[in-house]
């Protein structure tokens, strides 16, 4: 039978078992439906709780601000593998595991446990990476991620997947991502002209890496099993 979205809550609620914080990774290409797909899983997830037992911690608190790129001459490539702190992303990933145990007291590995973790956000219309958005309480059993490059075995991205107990892909067409992507970059000021051409230079360069990847990922969720997509996912 096809993959539904009920199909993959029930595999998420799933990962937060056996008594220790879990982290679902959700991949893909720019304009694929990661964010969407990731906010529905956490809204869905928590439901009614007083207090939410699953976080979303999305990899684009990552990017380096904007004067760091000018300085390192990659303000043109935003968005590039090498325009992230991946290292610092992976680092955070890897303390979200250690600083909750089974009652969000001890670490797995010696973590000092019961203290939020504030991870960094992204703001849209800035474009720019928030310091300290992001809280994670101890009582957070499953923490949902999402970003392009989950799966890239090369650099500093290499020690991110080790962290994340399962990776979905989310599939697109191809046509339709793009019209995403557009939408989304005429949304926060590009005009259409200008749109169009960063989505079929640089994204689409950051889209081909990212599709390379596909293999390695647990799950592949096609297009039929995700929610409706707002522009851009």
């Amino acid at each position: 039978m096809p993959l539904t979205f009920d199909d993959l809550l029930t595999r998420a609620r799933g990962l937060a078992g056996g008594g220790r914080r879990a982290i679902l990774g959700i991949a893909g290409s720019p304009g694929s439906g990661k964010t969407t797909l990731a906010e529905r899983l956490v809204r869905e997830l928590n439901g009614e709780e007083a207090e939410p037992w699953v976080a979303h911690v999305p990899m684009d608190g990552f990017h380096l601000a904007d004067a760091e790129l000018e300085r390192l001459g990659r303000r043109d490539r935003k968005g590039a593998p090498d325009t992230f702190d991946a290292a610092g992303y992976a680092a955070l990933l890897r303390r979200l595991r250690e600083e909750a145990g089974a009652d969000g007291e001890v670490g797995e590995v010696g973590g000092t446990g019961g203290e939020v973790v504030y991870a960094p956000g992204f703001e849209r219309v800035l474009e720019q990476p928030i310091a300290g958005a992001v809280p994670v309480p101890p009582r957070v059993r499953l923490v949902v991620t999402e970003g392009n490059y989950l799966l890239l075995g090369t650099g500093a991205w290499a020690r991110v997947r080790p962290q994340l107990d399962e990776v979905w892909f989310c599939e697109t067409p191809e046509e339709e991502r793009i019209r995403r992507l557009v939408a989304r970059h005429e949304e926060f000021g590009k005009s259409h002209a200008d749109a169009v051409a960063w989505v079929r230079g640089t994204d689409q360069r950051n889209a081909d890496l990212v599709a390379a990847t596909r293999d390695r990922a647990d799950l592949v969720v096609p297009v039929t099993a995700l929610p409706p997509v707002h522009p851009g996912g």
